[in-house]
């Protein structure tokens, strides 16, 4: 039997449609015979006209359901709204065949009450059929317990609710239960599914056997949030999230799509909301540039930036593939028609970008171009000094030439007293702006400092996705190493907001929160998919952990300042730093021999440089 209902699902749907039909037509017909036994009592065979009408009321019925798609519905998953499908057409139906009876056959033929019993009874008939179908397709073909997947919904709220509804749909699930915080609810049933306290999860876990928790809490704060993850982290289950409701608003996602955790829940940081008025100061109906804008910060502010309608955008990078991916991007979203400009070139290049200012008639610069991965720069110094340093250095000389009105230069928390090149590559950078700021005024220059931001091409992130979808281990550099995280987003917003807050050689610095122990961070990961880390006291679980020593210039912790002043701004979390700098003419001296150690690739003389340009540098390698 079961293999029979296995061969009808596979068939086309239209012929399954033609079945269904044919067994409509039966139904109608025996329908009305029956209408006919329990109005007069007796077994009842129609003669004459009467006896037509009947045997055409399949031919008037299957039209009419025809047109009203019952014939499109999937048995398996029929709901409410297709009963209620089931109940208009059958209504129109029972009309419809009542009128013909009342036309072709004798007032005194049909009782009139056979109309209303058939109509009932077809109700019933047409709809059971569907239901009890739906029952038995899901019941004897996919509804085999062992191999469902048991799950329980925390949330029993509206969201919680749904969620439940929309399984009961899949074959692949069965809802155990609610979890819930309210002890009001505790106990209570929802479509007869219990509602428990969050510590029976060890008991179902260990008797009804519950692999997966679904959040249906799209609405609560990042702490809150947090504070639920890490309690269910000690649990051996995979944890997923139903979307946020605004999401599900701007058609990004379905509401029963349920998403892997997103790792800045696990971090716990609210953002703040922006200030408004900051984001459109030195972008709306400005010609805008942005250098690196196919890197992860670049492509970040372009995204952000189009939305507050530029008279162009400029996209700057070195990169063809990465410039032809945000372009695209770009204008598939452009809604404002803003006019976008790819354009190949790199910031080595001084002729170059005065060319492209000139040209365009830049406005405002975002200076995201650098080399970030640390111990790539570490490498590679040469490079990576003339790319960072004389890069930025030819951008802001370009910048003056072309009278650039404003030019936000993307800094790192790597610049803090730095023991890799990179960092103290960025510090140069900070150092050479701020120097140029006081010998013009034309060209407000300034710097946004910030730590690591989630997702990006140099996060840990993605490795420690990757690493635990390949069965790990997950390779951590020291287990006591801690970093300052931030989402991309926020990160962008924040950039934008300081670079309004200029008045020239500013350095602002982004509150990044708590810093995060990497360590905590990828043992959250591992147990949030579902999996135990294996160590020493878990010999049997499943990924590891595995140290490799800090690398080439890396650090154990960053930090954001290196004098400690700050004054608050507009903006909790955008703070302006005052730092020690050293005046134009005499760096000027100090950055023209770094190039040309650079260019002779003297590593010994591009560290002492570094060293006298940056006294807080102090090399790890």
């Amino acid at each position: 039997m079961r293999n029979l209902l296995i061969q009808f699902t596979s068939l086309p749907r239209a012929i399954k449609g033609l079945i269904i039909a044919i067994n409509d037509s039966i139904i109608v017909f025996v329908v009305l015979l029956a209408a006919f036994y329990i109005r007069l009592g007796f077994f009842y065979w129609p003669e004459n006209e009467e006896f037509l009408v009947i045997i055409a009321a399949p031919l008037i019925a299957i039209p009419i359901f025809l047109s009203f798609g019952l014939y499109k519905s999937i048995v398996r998953y029929i709901g409410l709204k297709s009963i209620l499908t089931i109940f208009q057409a059958v209504t129109m139906y029972a009309v419809i065949w009542g009128l013909i009876d009342y036309m072709f056959v004798s007032i005194d033929g049909t009782p009139r009450s056979v109309i209303i019993i058939n109509w009932m009874l077809l109700i019933i008939g047409i709809g059971g059929s569907r239901i009890i179908a739906r029952w038995f397709l899901l019941g004897s073909i996919f509804n085999k317990k062992d191999l469902k997947v048991k799950i329980v919904i925390y949330g029993a709220g509206s969201s919680g609710i749904q969620l439940s509804e929309s399984l009961k749909l899949s074959y692949e699930f069965e809802q155990i239960a609610f979890i819930d915080d309210d002890l009001s609810l505790i106990n209570s049933y929802i479509n007869n599914i219990e509602i428990l306290n969050v510590s029976e999860l060890p008991r179902l876990i260990k008797d009804k056997n519950v692999t997966e928790i679904y959040l249906a809490l799209p609405s609560i704060s990042r702490a809150r949030r947090q504070k639920i993850l890490t309690d269910l982290s000690q649990y051996p289950l995979t944890v997923k999230s139903v979307p946020k409701l605004s999401d599900i608003a701007k058609g990004k996602v379905m509401f029963d799509e349920l998403l892997q955790i997103d790792i800045k829940d696990l971090l716990g940081r609210n953002s703040a909301p922006p200030i408004s008025s900051l984001l459109d100061v030195k972008n709306f109906n400005k010609v805008v540039l942005i250098t690196g804008a196919g890197g992860s910060i670049g492509s970040e502010l372009a995204r952000q930036i189009i939305k507050f309608n530029p008279k162009k955008i400029i996209l700057f990078d070195h990169s063809e593939f990465a410039l032809y991916q945000i372009h695209q991007e770009l204008l598939k979203y452009n809604k404002l028609k803003v006019e976008i400009y790819p354009i190949l070139g790199s910031v080595r290049s001084l002729e170059r970008l005065e060319l492209i200012f000139k040209h365009f008639g830049v406005q405002t610069i975002y200076h995201a171009a650098a080399y970030k991965h640390v111990p790539m720069v570490e490498s590679n110094q040469s490079e990576g000094i003339l790319n960072n340093v004389i890069g930025t250095l030819n951008a802001s000389k370009a910048s003056i030439s072309a009278n650039v009105e404003t030019f936000v230069l993307i800094s790192t928390d790597k610049a803090v007293r730095p023991t890799n090149t990179m960092g103290a590559a960025k510090r140069c950078s900070e150092l050479i702006l701020q120097a140029l700021s006081k010998t013009q005024k034309d060209t407000c220059f300034t710097m946004v400092r910030f730590g690591n931001v989630l997702d990006s091409s140099g996060s840990v992130i993605p490795l420690f996705k990757e690493q635990i979808k390949l069965g790990g281990p997950i390779t951590l550099t020291n287990i006591d190493i801690v970093r300052y995280f931030m989402t991309i987003s926020e990160a962008v917003e924040l950039v934008i907001q300081s670079g309004a807050m200029a008045k020239g050689g500013d350095l602002f610095v982004l509150d990044m929160g708590k810093p995060v122990k990497i360590y905590e961070l990828a043992r959250k990961m591992i147990e949030l998919s579902g999996l135990k880390v294996l160590d020493s006291n878990n010999p049997n679980g499943d990924i590891e952990i595995k140290i490799t020593g800090l690398r080439p210039g890396e650090k154990l912790y960053e930090e954001l300042l290196i004098d400690g002043n700050m004054i608050k701004t507009k903006n909790e979390l955008i703070m302006r730093a005052e730092e020690s700098m050293i005046e134009w003419p005499k760096l000027k001296v100090m950055i023209e021999g770094l190039e040309i150690a650079c260019m002779k690739n003297n590593t010994n003389d591009i560290r002492d440089i570094l060293k006298t340009i940056v006294p807080e540098y102090k090399p790890q390698s």
